[in-house]
C-alpha cells in the first residue's frame, strides 16, 4: 500500500492505495492562510505537520497501514521556510501568491544578469528567491539566523524523515535552479547572499529521499521500512496523478490558482511571456506552465460576498448562449502569465442595473478562461501545443465552465474520474516508484475518460470577440490598480 500526502493552500489531503492503484481511503484538513498586510499570505509551516499527522491517524484508524511501503509528497509550490540551525520555524511561511517582493525580483536580475537562461524563468514575487532577499533587507534578523530554507512539502518530509531534501520539479520553482543541469546555481544563490549549504540535497520525484522515522511508523502501526519518495511540486504531481508525463500532453487545473501544463521532452523557456519552464517530477523531463493566481478563488471570492456557494453561482448561470456583456479581470491576488505583476488588480466592467450574481458569476468563469487563453498564446511562443487537455481541480466539476474554457480555448477538455484526487494520487505513484524501483512512465498511465466537452462552434467566434475585449483592459487600467 502506498500514501500520497498533498500540501495544499486550503487544505492538507492523504490518500492511501493499494498496489493496484485502487483508492482504500482518503482525508483532509483545512488550514488557514494569514494575510497581515496588502500582498501578504502566509502560513504556519506546523499547520502542515499537524494536518498531515491528523490525516494520516484518520487514515490509521479506519485501514490497516500495516503493508504502507512508500510515503509521497506534493506541495503548494514556491513558499519560503526558514529554519534556524535547531530546525527551528524562524517565521510563518512566506507563500507562492505573495506579492511583497516585486523589487526584489529587479534587484536579483540585476545581480545575475544571466539569470533567465539559467532559470529558464522570469524573477517573480511568487518564486522563493525573491522571498529571501526581501528577508534579507527588512527582516535582516531572520535571515541572518537562516541555516536552511526549505519548501512547504520538503518541510513536511524533514518532519517524517529527518531529512534535507528537495526534488526537481518543486525546486525548478525557487529561482535558484539551474533547471537545464538539474543542479543548484551558485550564481542564482549568491544573488540573494545564500549558498548550497542553506539548500536541502536534490533527488528526482520518483526517487528515494528518506526512510520514514521508526517512532512514526510503529505510530501507524507500519511494519516494514517505509521509504519516502521524493515527490513533486503540485502541479506536475498532479500530472503524475493523471498520466501528463509523456511529451504533448497537457492538462487544465482549476483549483485555487489555474495552471495551463504541458509535458516536453527537453527544457523549453519563453520567458517574455511569463511562461513557467520547470523540471518534471521524473528524470530527463520537463515542462511548460502558464500560470494564473486567482482561478476557482475567484469565484469563491463572489460566494462569499453573495452569501452563496461556487456551486450555486455556477448553476444558476443556465445554458451558456452568448458570452456575458461584463469582463472579468481575474487579478483578484495579481497575475503571473503573461502579464508578471503582482500589482494587477481584479474588476468588473460592463456592468449595468440589469445585472445580478449569476451574471457576474458568468463574467468570473469566462475572465478565467480568457486567462487560460493568454496562458495557451504564451506556450504557443515557446513553440508549444496541444491536442486536448484534462481537467483537474475542483472547479472541473463545473460542466458549465468546462464548455466556455474548451470553447475559449478551442480544444476539446478530457474528464476523468477523481480528478480532484489527481496530486494526491501522483504523490503516491511517485512513491510506487521509489519504494519498488517501478518505471514512472508506465506506473504514472492516463486515467479512464469518462466524457470530452468539446468546443461549441456556435460560441468559440464569439468568445475570440470577448477575449480581444478582455485583452484591451488590462493595459487600458492598468495605472489605476495601483
Amino acid at each position: 500500500m502506498y500514501i500520497g500526502i498533498d500540501i495544499g493552500t486550503s487544505s492538507v489531503k492523504t490518500v492511501l492505495f493499494d498496489g493496484d492503484q485502487y483508492l482504500v481511503d482518503q482525508a483532509s484538513k483545512s488550514i488557514e492562510v494569514t494575510r497581515p498586510h496588502p500582498y501578504w499570505s502566509e502560513q504556519n509551516p506546523m499547520d502542515w505537520w499537524t494536518a498531515a499527522e491528523a490525516t494520516i491517524d484518520t487514515l490509521a484508524d479506519r485501514s490497516s497501514l500495516a503493508d504502507v511501503r512508500g510515503i509521497g509528497l506534493s506541495g503548494q509550490m514556491h513558499g519560503a521556510v526558514c529554519l534556524d540551525a535547531a530546525d527551528n520555524v524562524l517565521r510563518p511561511a512566506i507563500l507562492w501568491n505573495d506579492g511583497r517582493s516585486s523589487a526584489e525580483c529587479a534587484e536579483i536580475e540585476e545581480a545575475c544578469p544571466n539569470s533567465r537562461s539559467i532559470a529558464g524563468n522570469i524573477a517573480m514575487a511568487g518564486f522563493t528567491a525573491p522571498k529571501l532577499a526581501w528577508l534579507r533587507k527588512h527582516e535582516p534578523e531572520i535571515f541572518e539566523k537562516t541555516a536552511r530554507v526549505l519548501l512547504p512539502k520538503d518541510y513536511v518530509r524533514l518532519c517524517l524523515t529527518g531529512e534535507y531534501v528537495s526534488e526537481m520539479s518543486d525546486a525548478a520553482g525557487t529561482l535558484w535552479l539551474d533547471v537545464a543541469k538539474r543542479d543548484w546555481s551558485d550564481d542564482l544563490l549568491a544573488a540573494t547572499g545564500l549558498t548550497r549549504d542553506h539548500m536541502p540535497s536534490l533527488v528526482e520525484g520518483s526517487a528515494d529521499s528518506g526512510k520514514l522515522r521508526s517512532e512514526l511508523a510503529e505510530r501507524w502501526g507500519m511494519t516494514g521500512p517505509v521509504v519516502v519518495a521524493g515527490g513533486a511540486g503540485d502541479n506536475a504531481a498532479a500530472a503524475c496523478g493523471v498520466g501528463v508525463v509523456k511529451p504533448g500532453t497537457a492538462f487544465v487545473s482549476l483549483g485555487t490558482s489555474g495552471v495551463l501544463f504541458v509535458s516536453n521532452a527537453k527544457f523549453s523557456p519563453n520567458t517574455e511571456g511569463a511562461v513557467h519552464a520547470f523540471c518534471h517530477a521524473m528524470p530527463e523531463t520537463w515542462h511548460q506552465m502558464g500560470v494564473i493566481l486567482s482561478a476557482a478563488d475567484s469565484l469563491e471570492w463572489l460566494a462569499r460576498l453573495t452569501s452563496k456557494t461556487a456551486v450555486n453561482l455556477s448553476d444558476a448561470i443556465g445554458e451558456i448562449e452568448r458570452p456575458s456583456d461584463v469582463i472579468f479581470l481575474p487579478y483578484l491576488s495579481g497575475e503571473r502569465t503573461p502579464h508578471n505583476d503582482p500589482g494587477a488588480r481584479g474588476s468588473f466592467t460592463g456592468l449595468a442595473q440589469s445585472h445580478g450574481p449569476a451574471d457576474l458569476a458568468q463574467a468570473i468563469l469566462e475572465g478565467v478562461a480568457y486567462a487560460f487563453a493568454d496562458c495557451q498564446t504564451a506556450l504557443a511562443g515557446a513553440g508549444t501545443d496541444f491536442e486536448a487537455a484534462l481537467a483537474v481541480g475542483g472547479g472541473a466539476r463545473s460542466k458549465t465552465w468546462l464548455k466556455i474554457i474548451a470553447s475559449v480555448l478551442n480544444r476539446p477538455l478530457l474528464v476523468a474520474a477523481d480528478s480532484d484526487v489527481g496530486a494526491a494520487l501522483g504523490a503516491a505513484r511517485l512513491a510506487i516508484c521509489a519504494a519498488e524501483g517501478a518505471d514512472p512512465q508506465e506506473v504514472c498511465f492516463a486515467p479512464d475518460i469518462i466524457s470530452t466537452v468539446e468546443p461549441d462552434a456556435g460560441l468559440v467566434p464569439q468568445y475570440q470577440e470577448g477575449l480581444a475585449r478582455y485583452r484591451g483592459l488590462y493595459p487600458a487600467i492598468r495605472e489605476k490598480m495601483e
